[in-house]
């Protein structure tokens, strides 16, 4: 099974932040979530069932603390989405 590219999934919750939040900027793995975007901690929550229901997945707290950075929510996300195919097969 291929594995998503990093660049796609970045795309994907550039493409999220625009819907939900009208961000406007480019989103870069080192761009901060918190600093960059503006998210605050209801902001982070409504990403993150975004997330969960476009990737299918499920994001745990011990997860989610560790996120600082898209390139965090990147890794995040393709750890998680291996973990969901896995379990598929």
């Amino acid at each position: 099974m291929s594995r998503l590219p990093d660049a796609d999934i970045l795309d994907t919750i550039a493409e999220l932040a625009r819907r939900r939040f009208g961000w406007r900027g480019r989103l870069e793995p080192t761009t901060h979530l918190v600093e960059d975007l503006g998210l605050d901690s209801l902001k982070s929550l409504e990403l993150a069932i975004e997330i969960e229901n476009h990737f299918h997945i499920r994001l745990d707290e011990a997860s989610e603390a560790a996120i600082e950075t898209a390139g965090d929510l990147v890794a995040t996300i393709r750890s998680e989405v291996s973990k969901t195919r896995g379990r598929q097969t």
